[in-house]
């Protein structure tokens, strides 16, 4: 979240920075108000205090008499410090609840407007053309036995799956690739929960109490504060929620492997076929802590592992700098990366395979997330950035759509191969 203190002194520029993100109702002007309440009840406190310290310290030489009648002035301004610290506990619970509705500041160089104003700022490999009729990933899955989603509708309901044979082997080959590709470049390796607590979720920017079922996106487990996470960012981001670095232990960088559990609520009629759109996946979760002035140099090094990632997996992708109505209200700024899919849409396009943000101090703020350090007194609140190496369903889409022979079959990417075992999925005799 944003500080109440920034937002009371700079107004007109979040107002703008709100209405550039498409995002119209937010309460600005309650949390301004709420923000000089708070200032106010919080000198009155200190006012208040400062009488009661002035009372206990004129007890040494006060004679009996004097001492009952300091006790009753005592007494008088705890029953004052009571009510103020009651009034100043609800007005800072409204005062939070408006700032979780401000999403983050934006970098400068974002492009302003929806979706239609993302940009397209680097191009990886060109379009595959192909010389017969290509299948989606849905016949080719289904063709060579690599997935199951009657079977997923039947258990789990609607978009849920199972994968199978050489599917289930190139999921685990993909969370090797993206795992030692990261630890190479100095990420530590991670496993976290599949849950997470719902205050920690909201830390992280979710808002798993959206009483509106159309734009929830989290599972809620019933009778528990919990919910199951949506990515690995939630968890990794949570790990060191209310921790205090020394700034020499920053930046720390860590990879995350975790399921992924999605409502897709208000996605119904939007890529509802197969993996690209599903309730449950596995996903590589990069996440880094640093300090602000690292911040731009590590977001360009996990989006230059995502682009490096999905290179040695041979496929064609761009990188679309997000517009800011596109960013979501943790980023400052974000890049996606879209790789080509011949069996998407009508003729092919290119769908999101990764994302990587800036979130500033915004999760940190949230999460009570600081260093400390010589050049400065007290504590500052760390920067947070993530970005996914893999994604396994929509790179599954890639890899299948893109690699599919004339014969029916799916070469497998080299840098797959020792996982999976072998360098072609053939169609099945019999």
């Amino acid at each position: 979240m944003l500080d109440a203190g920034y937002i009371r002194d700079n107004v007109d520029a979040v107002k703008a920075n709100c209405k550039n993100r498409g995002a119209s109702e937010v309460p600005v002007d309650r949390v301004v108000a709420f923000e000089t309440k708070r200032k106010e009840l919080a000198q009155q406190r200190g006012e208040t205090a400062a009488k009661k310290n002035t009372i206990s310290g004129q007890f040494k030489g006060a004679t009996p008499e004097q001492r009952v009648a300091l006790k009753e002035q005592a007494a008088a301004i705890d029953k004052e410090l009571g009510v103020i610290d009651d009034e100043l506990k609800i007005i800072e619970g409204d005062l939070l609840l408006n700032l979780y509705q401000i999403p983050n500041l934006t970098h400068p160089d974002a492009p302003v407007g929806g979706e239609d104003a993302n940009k397209v700022v680097a191009r990886f490999g060109e379009p595959r053309k192909f010389d017969f009729k290509a299948k989606d990933h849905v016949d080719l899955c289904e063709a060579l036995d690599l997935a199951d989603f009657e079977a997923g509708t039947k258990v789990a309901g609607q978009k849920f799956y199972f994968l199978k044979n050489e599917g289930a082997l190139l999921e685990i080959a993909l969370v090797q690739y993206a795992m030692h590709t990261a630890v190479k470049a100095g990420y530590t390796p991670v496993i976290t929960p599949d849950l997470a607590r719902v205050e920690v979720l909201e830390g992280i920017g979710y808002m798993p109490r959206d009483p509106n079922p159309d734009t929830r996106q989290v599972y809620t487990i019933a009778d528990t504060d919990l919910c199951l996470i949506a990515t690995a960012e939630i968890t990794l981001g949570g790990m060191h929620r209310d921790r205090v670095f020394d700034e020499a232990e920053l930046p720390k960088r860590y990879v995350g492997l975790s399921h992924c559990f999605r409502t897709e609520a208000g996605a119904a009629g939007r890529d509802t076929r197969g993996l690209y759109r599903v309730h449950q996946f596995t996903k590589v979760e990069m996440f880094a802590f640093c300090t602000p002035e690292n911040g731009e140099a590590i977001h360009q090094e996990i989006r230059a592992l995502e682009e490096q990632i999905f290179s040695g997996l041979g496929l064609a992708f761009h990188v679309i700098d997000t517009a800011t109505g596109d960013l979501g209200g943790p980023a400052y700024r974000k890049y996606d990366l879209e790789a080509w899919m011949p069996g998407r849409g009508d003729g092919g396009a290119y769908g999101e395979v990764t994302s990587t943000s800036n979130c500033t101090d915004f999760q940190a703020r949230r999460l009570g997330i600081r260093y400390k350090g010589k050049g400065f007194k007290g504590t500052r609140f760390v920067h947070t950035l993530n970005g996914t190496a893999v994604a396994c369903t929509r790179a599954l889409v890639a890899i299948l759509e893109n690699y599919q022979q004339a014969d029916g079959s799916v070469v497998i990417p080299e840098v797959l191969r020792p996982w999976v075992g072998k360098d072609v999925i053939a169609p099945r005799k019999g």
